[in-house]
């Protein structure tokens, strides 16, 4: 095998590296290292000077030792899904990509105690599979399950369409394994929903978005699996009304509402528009929609029943316009089919700025309000279809640029992208809200971070990376 150009401050490292982990575990020419470097929208395309790819604790280990001793920068990277540029080294190219794709062991499903201990590297999906094949459910769902990987979920805090029921990433982890900036290994793999024993280690590193540590193993909660699943696409006039269904649909169900998601009537078009197989659900169009879904303990468990008479009742005073419910899981999946499809609809329509933003849930309806008309202030003419989990205060705040325009309106639109980020966060932060819900900092949003953190924040959390990282050396430049 002809080994591919080092640059020479980095062939020692190489070579020391090589022994570590064995020819699959590291990756150098150029050609083969292009999918480890590029984030999916393509605004982040960095340079490393190699990427590694170690299968196992012990070779993570070692590698983050070796780079520390070197003073090299270490880029974590799980399924590369990241949104805001958190996976992706620098441009200077002085940096290594440590990639966790290899750790995709499963080592342990206990059914009895509702976990499962899965290795960084597993597939969101496969851990819903294994999970399933037990008679269990582990609930966090995302659009990019089928690739994300489990120590990417928990370095970026994920979320998805079922938190309102679940909890995000953070309220799913037990115990992590981490590799430190140091390379020692710390096993925090413990099972346990009571230990009292002090700082809760473990938290510090989901959402950390790699910058204190290796997350190379996790123990995750489990639930039962839902014997009854109730799904309905519900017209309402506005997000006020949305927000009084939500607390009627919690009540009526017995705090049965797993997912609650909003859905303007403009990107519903683009996604009829533009992906094959979309249908309206509805007979008339309306204003505005939401995809609801209830889990239950037991099959016709009365789920069913209470969420339509809820609807009727609220048919009845104007909260709901009209509503389907699913009759098959056929008809279930294409409801979701519209859902999840969102975000690919906008493409077809030209440039589209986006915000991720959470707000108290019932902040949204005047967060949308006052966010929207300031859109259309910055642009006349722009398209702002915000959609997401009502259920849990996070909307996708995302902006499509006016109709019509070709690629130089585009390439206009997005320019002004820091100045409508600018104006949306400054609202979001009015309703005391946040600007990243669940995509995180990474690169993209580095100095909005530092807008709205305060100054005691962002010493705490200096202290933070200085006391595990003094070197510096854990995904540098991101999040601080």
């Amino acid at each position: 095998m002809t080994k591919p150009a080092i640059t020479e401050p980095f062939e020692n490292l190489h070579d020391q590296i090589l022994d570590a982990v064995g020819e699959e575990g590291v990756v150098a020419a150029p050609a083969d290292m292009a999918r480890y470097l590029a984030e999916e929208r393509g605004r982040f395309v960095g340079r490393a000077a190699f990427v590694v790819r170690p299968a196992s604790t012990a070779e993570v280990a070692e590698v983050v030792k070796l780079c520390a001793a070197a003073g090299v920068g270490v880029v974590p990277q799980g399924g590369n899904t990241s949104l805001v540029g958190g996976s992706i080294p620098f441009e200077e190219g002085d940096e290594i990509v440590l990639s966790l794709e290899r750790m995709t062991r499963i080592r342990e499903l206990d059914a009895d105690n509702f976990t499962i201990t899965v290795e960084a590297g597993v597939i969101l999906q496969q851990v819903q599979e294994a999970a399933a094949a037990a008679d269990r459910l582990f609930p966090l769902s995302l659009g990019a399950e089928g690739s994300c990987r489990i120590g990417g979920n928990i370095a970026s805090n994920a979320g998805g369409v079922q938190v309102l029921r679940y909890g995000n990433m953070r309220d799913l982890v037990l115990g992590l394994e981490v590799v430190l900036p140091d390379g020692r290994i710390w096993d925090g793999l413990r099972a346990l929903r009571k230990d009292n024993t002090g700082y809760d280690l473990k938290q510090l590193f989901v959402g950390s978005e790699g910058t204190l540590g290796v997350v190379t193993a996790a123990v995750l909660k489990l639930y039962a699996r839902p014997r009854e699943v109730v799904t309905a696409f519900v017209a309402v006039p506005d997000p006020a009304a949305a927000l009084a269904l939500l607390g009627r649909l919690r009540a009526a169900s017995g705090e049965s509402v797993t997912s609650f998601e909003l859905i303007p009537r403009l990107i519903l078009e683009f996604a009829l528009r533009h992906i094959e197989g979309c249908r309206d659900p509805l007979s008339a169009p309306q204003p505005w929609y939401l995809l609801v879904e209830l889990f239950g303990g037991r099959e016709d468990g009365g789920l069913r029943e209470a969420l339509e008479e809820a609807l009727a009742a609220a048919y009845e005073d104007g909260t709901v316009l009209d509503a389907a419910l699913a009759e098959s899981e056929t008809q279930r999946r294409a409801f979701w089919q519209l859902r999840e499809n969102l975000t690919e609809a906008q493409k077809f329509e030209g440039g589209s700025i986006k915000h991720d933003v959470s707000v108290p849930v019932s902040a949204v309806p005047a967060f949308l309000k006052e966010a929207e008309a300031k859109c259309r202030e910055l642009v006349p003419g722009c398209r702002p279809v915000p959609f997401g989990h009502l259920g849990d205060g996070n909307i996708h705040f995302n902006v499509s640029q006016p109709e019509g325009g070709g690629a130089a309106e585009r390439e206009a639109f997005l320019a002004g992208w820091d100045a409508m980020n600018r104006a949306v966060h400054d609202i979001v932060h009015r309703h005391r809200g946040s600007i990243s819900a669940e995509h995180g900092i990474g690169r993209l949003k580095l100095a909005e971070n530092a807008r709205f953190k305060s100054p005691v924040e962002l010493d705490l959390m200096r202290a933070v990376k200085q006391a595990l990282d003094p070197h510096g050396i854990m995904n540098r430049g991101k999040v601080l």
